[in-house]
């Protein structure tokens, strides 16, 4: 059967109806309905047609008839939604059943919402209207998204080489390698080469969230050693920790183990963990790594000495700039963006990320990879 086109007011076009239903009278019911109202409107009479018309006439809204030979509503819907995802056109679903099973049903298979027969006029519009402006709100918010991203991307990208040069610079002065400083000289010194690092570190983590939030985060997975890379990760963060009287300690990790992982993305939420172990611990604290097979998969841990996160603010922790009521015990500086980055790198590679209190004190962090990695 050969779908059939309505096509009304020019001002309307791009607002695409598919009514997908085997009863004619239904159909011609829906299009008296609708076409004053400007729409474009494409009818299918089976789940089988409908799924063939969709992707040619990409509609805004699908209105769905449940039952139909061949495969129902529920199963055309399921279908588009796994065909397109959440690019997905919102899908009503026309039926007499009124039974709460049948809209639970509904709403489980990808519904929006529901449409009863008798079709009453005011209420189809009305329906119609409000996911049609919801799906438009959606979009120009997606798009605002994007153009963010993009102006983050710029801004970041741009700050970050005048700032890594202002770094080099005041390392040249601290090294003495333009002359001798004053004791108060080196001061300003080390002030400026600490906040430009602060800044830096900002600018990258805006940067790496403008790259993953613009869907544009590539993992490159190969062989790589746990133990080679948490001895690095350890030796250079531990540098770090010293100037806080703290150290880091690793239970060596078996040094056969090998996964396939990106192994700068991987060192990156490392680092970040064991940079926030240090941030919000007190001085002279111990931190403890950690690494084995678990029933997750392959986990790595680190436990910090800390004050542990409020059970209350347990939500906050990998959201974007996400921060708690625990401050950093030497007055370091904190986006709160590192541990969202890390949720998403971890994701990237099908494993997880946790924070749990440890029952003497502090907090443990699990990055786990699965076994199958």
């Amino acid at each position: 059967m050969t779908p059939t086109l309505e096509t009304s007011k020019p001002s309307q076009v791009g607002r695409r109806i598919l009514i997908v239903d085997d009863d004619r009278l239904n159909v011609r019911i829906l299009t008296s309905i609708l076409r004053p109202e400007g729409y474009e409107l494409l009818s299918a009479h089976s789940g089988e047609e409908a799924l063939t018309s969709y992707d040619a006439f990409k509609p805004d809204l699908v209105l769905l008839d449940v039952v139909m030979p061949g495969i129902n509503g529920f199963e055309t819907c399921r279908t588009l939604k796994a065909r397109h995802g959440d690019l997905v056109a919102p899908v009503i679903f026309i039926t007499a059943k009124s039974e709460s099973d049948d809209i639970v049903e509904g709403l489980a298979a990808g519904g929006v919402d529901y449409l009863p027969k008798p079709f009453k006029g005011r209420e189809v519009l009305a329906r119609l209207r409000t996911h049609l402006q919801n799906r438009q709100l959606v979009a120009q918010l997606s798009a605002a998204n994007a153009a963010k991203n993009k102006l983050l991307g710029m801004v970041a990208h741009d700050l970050r080489n005048p700032l890594a040069s202002i770094r080099g610079l005041a390392d040249f002065l601290s090294d003495g390698t333009v002359g001798p400083l004053s004791a108060d000289q080196l001061d300003l010194v080390q002030t400026i080469q600490e906040t430009s690092q602060g800044m830096l570190a900002m600018v990258n983590e805006l940067l790496d969230l403008s790259v993953i939030e613009s869907g544009e985060l590539r993992i490159h997975p190969e062989p790589r050693s746990i133990a080679e890379l948490l001895k690095k990760s350890v030796y250079l963060n531990n540098i770090h920790a010293a100037k806080k009287g703290s150290r880091i300690e690793l239970a060596p990790p078996d040094p056969q183990v090998e996964l396939s992982l990106d192994g700068d993305k991987v060192r990156q939420v490392i680092d970040n963990l064991l940079s926030n172990a240090i941030k919000f611990s007190p001085p002279r604290s111990v931190i403890s790594v950690s690494a084995g097979y678990g029933e997750t998969g392959y986990a790595i841990l680190v436990r910090d000495q800390g004050p542990g996160i409020p059970e209350n603010e347990r939500h906050k922790l990998f959201q974007d700039f996400g921060r708690t009521s625990v401050r950093p015990t030497g007055g370091e500086k904190s986006t709160g963006l590192g541990l969202a980055i890390c949720q998403r790198i971890m994701l990237a590679h099908g494993g997880s990320i946790g924070a749990d209190r440890h029952p003497a004190g502090g907090s443990v962090f699990t990055i786990a990879f699965p076994t199958a990695a």
